[in-house]
């Protein structure tokens, strides 16, 4: 009788994944985040999605400039084993901009993820991730059902709070209740 052989999974820290981009195993053009320990490939962005993302980014910073840092499609640390890149972060406002350190999930107001071929994951083991790690708002562009996803006090396992938003509606971060986001505009 053969041995059956299972495969260990080598999950990755954090620093193992800087250190993979360090040595130029990971560049500029590779497309993967870490989560959970794992590099996972990112989906190839298309036109809609980069457009929403740009709206979104060019809404957040009219009314949001001088008090918070728009991070769009950059990586934010959750220690130990995750750095999404999220299509769009509202950071605690910093004169460095972050050059010295990545951000970490306390520096986080709002992570937006844009969702056109990727809403089960983003709705599940993206929401969860974030949840976990205390990110206080989460919300989900749904570019196919035209709605806007909006989950709120995080637990363990999920958002305590879940709201849904469609053309006509506004909608504020929780953090800047003074930033008027319209649904209509995010989505045209």
């Amino acid at each position: 009788m053969n041995a059956v052989f299972t495969p260990t999974r080598y999950k990755l820290s954090v620093e193992d994944y800087h250190k993979l981009g360090a040595a130029g195993i990971l560049n500029g053009d590779s497309r993967v985040e870490l989560i959970e320990g794992e590099l996972l490939e990112l989906a190839p962005i298309g036109s809609l999605h980069a457009a929403t993302v740009a709206r979104l980014h060019e809404l957040f910073y009219e009314q949001t400039r001088d008090v918070a840092l728009v991070w769009q499609q950059n990586p934010v640390t959750l220690q130990p084993k995750s750095e999404p890149q999220p299509d769009l972060a509202l950071l605690k406002f910093r004169t460095d901009h972050y050059a010295h350190a990545l951000p970490v999930a306390a520096d986080v107001l709002l992570i937006v993820e844009v969702s056109d071929t990727t809403l089960d994951y983003d709705r599940g083991e993206k929401l969860r991730l974030y949840a976990r790690h205390g990110i206080p708002e989460y919300w989900i562009v749904d570019v196919s059902a035209k709605r806007l996803e909006v989950y709120r006090e995080p637990h363990a396992k999920g958002y305590t709070r879940e709201l849904e938003f469609n053309a006509h509606d506004i909608v504020s971060p929780q953090a800047m209740p003074e930033a008027k986001i319209a649904v209509d505009q995010v989505l045209s």
